[in-house]
């Protein structure tokens, strides 16, 4: 297993480089700049020369990436133009806020997909599963800024059960777990819900396809009882297909905390990322897209892994 971790390790390398080189690209030829965000109004030609001399964005792109790639290779993502911080500073202040919400939503929305797509698929074509189904549906068709905006309306405006964003309450100088677990509700359940609407189907289809199996029928024929025969053959093998989307959990999850964030205003890696897009930060952006870019490759090797654990006929070579 270490061998083959260590060939993906290295297959992954011209990815990254890939990544790298799509997402610099991608960023300098937008409209604008981080001397035009920064002026505002007050912009002259004179003066986003200047700035654009002291960051060295007045030389050739190539340039400009090959500087910027030297300090990457060197553990550094640079110096965010408008927080005067450098990015990983920035990124170790965000990230475990991020995480926070991302990793409790993932379990969540893995434990209720396995139960519903596998209820679905046991009482197929019955009232219980045409309900779900819709629901799902219906859920799966909106996006997260979408549902976080209903969130906000229902629980925050209406019932004033939750806060409506942030991290906590400001005339709190000493918040507890209690406070983060107020102000992280509505995002954590935003997430779960877009996700869990398209993992239950998924896995309603994988363990519809494994009860007609023939292992499962000689399984019922031996007299095991129902139980046994759903939750340790049927379910074991129906599972595979959602740790393949564990693989992209991560930076699927991610992407749809930006938007959560920006919705509910919580203080985490997709609100540090629209705020730099909107400042034309590009050493924030930057670095947050080789994150990402990374979290997928990981993403994908540890869905591999789990393969393996899970199911002891795949082999490493």
């Amino acid at each position: 297993m270490v061998k083959y971790i260590i060939y993906r390790l290295i297959q992954a390398i011209p990815a990254m480089i890939g990544i790298t080189i799509i997402g610099f690209f991608l960023v300098h030829i937008v409209p604008g700049g981080p001397a035009q965000a920064m002026l505002g109004a007050k912009a002259t030609p004179q003066k986003i020369a200047e700035i654009n001399r002291i960051y060295g964005l007045n030389k050739p792109i190539v340039v400009q990436y090959g500087i910027w790639m030297w300090q990457l290779l060197h553990g550094n993502l640079g110096t965010s133009y408008f927080y005067n911080q450098s990015v990983w500073s920035l990124i170790a202040i965000n990230m475990p806020r991020t995480l926070g919400i991302v990793g409790v939503s993932i379990v969540i929305a893995h434990v209720c997909s396995v139960i519903l797509g596998s209820m679905q698929a046991y009482w197929k074509n019955t009232v219980f599963d045409y309900l779900v189904t819709t629901v799902t549906y219906f859920f799966y068709a909106m996006p997260f800024f979408w549902l976080g905006i209903i969130m906000v309306l229902i629980f925050s405006v209406d019932l004033n059960w939750f806060p409506s964003g942030g991290l906590s309450n400001p005339l709190n100088p000493n918040p507890g777990v209690g406070s983060w677990i107020a102000h992280s509700t509505l995002p954590i359940v935003t997430l779960v819900i877009g996700t869990i609407a398209q993992w239950a189907q998924y896995m309603r289809t994988s363990m519809d396809e494994t009860l007609i199996q023939d292992y499962i029928r000689t399984a019922r024929s031996k007299g095991l009882g129902e139980s046994v025969v759903v939750m340790k053959h049927a379910l074991r093998n129906s599972i595979l297909p959602l740790i393949t989307l564990l693989g992209f959990a991560l930076p699927n999850l991610f992407a749809g905390a930006l938007f959560v964030e920006v919705v509910f205003n919580y203080p985490g890696m997709g609100l540090l990322f629209w705020n730099a897009a909107l400042q034309r930060d590009y050493p924030i952006i930057l670095g947050i897209v080789v994150l990402t870019g990374m979290l997928t490759i990981v993403g994908n090797l540890l869905a591999d892994l789990l393969y393996g654990l899970i199911d002891p006929r795949i082999k490493y070579t």
